[in-house]
């Protein structure tokens, strides 16, 4: 399982990127990524990504029975990540759609932080996938703070995969486009995240990185440090 630092290596994603998001998702934004065809990294980058949640999150997968037991837990049940392997109609593991899929979405109004993936490479795609297809409230799916997308370019052996977008949303909002591989980061994106604090989230992962921290359980124990030093500020 590659971790962030094996992104930025790929170039999937650069360190202004990075940073921003891990600024949004280590204080509780849910986040889904998408991709029309297979093989675009989707799953990969999500993965990498669990790697930031906050310090105290405990990861679940989101299958419909323990969505289920979540919905039927008490308000001040601890908060969690629950992980979505995909959105789909496929009878897998993790997968979910239809009725499954909108309980999951309902997790949010309880701040659970929701992580997952979709097969749709624009924002109009995957509005449509979730709210049309499935009935999905737009409320719960503004709550998705981020949704990023993936293009693939070259051959299979020499594949290109990037972050092409990412939009944002403060939960209320409809998306908003803060990021495009032409234009990079917007500044007032990382003014409303917080531009203090993404650049606190740039120096760590920049002296990470220098120190050699690669592997996903390296980039956890180092953020789950960088965390804890940072709660409160």
């Amino acid at each position: 399982m590659l971790s962030v630092f094996d992104l930025l290596d790929a170039g999937t994603l650069g360190i202004d990127l990075a940073a921003y998001l891990m600024a949004r998702i280590s204080r509780g934004a849910s986040f889904m990524v998408g991709a029309n065809p297979g093989g675009a990294g989707k799953t990969t980058v999500m993965c990498a990504l669990l790697n930031l949640v906050p310090a105290d999150m405990t990861l679940v997968p989101a299958t419909a029975e323990s969505v289920r037991r979540a919905l039927e837990a008490q308000e001040d049940n601890p908060v969690r990540c629950y992980v979505c392997h995909e959105f789909g109609a496929g009878h897998y593991y993790a997968y979910l759609w239809n009725r499954a899929l909108r309980d999951y979405c309902t997790l949010s109004q309880r701040r659970h932080i929701l992580a997952t993936n979709l097969h749709a490479d624009t924002i109009e795609q995957a509005r449509y996938q979730v709210c049309s297809d499935n009935h999905v409230p737009a409320e719960d799916f503004r709550r998705f703070g981020l949704v990023m997308f993936m293009s693939v370019s070259g051959g299979w052996f020499e594949a290109k995969r990037r972050i092409e977008t990412v939009w944002s949303s403060d939960g209320t909002s409809d998306h908003s486009l803060v990021y495009d591989l032409d234009g990079g980061l917007r500044r007032d994106a990382v003014d409303a995240a917080d531009r203090r604090y993404v650049k606190r989230c740039r120096r760590f992962l920049e002296q990470s990185y220098t120190n050699g921290v690669r592997t996903i359980e390296q980039v956890r124990e180092a953020v789950v440090r960088f965390l804890d030093s940072t709660a409160g500020r």
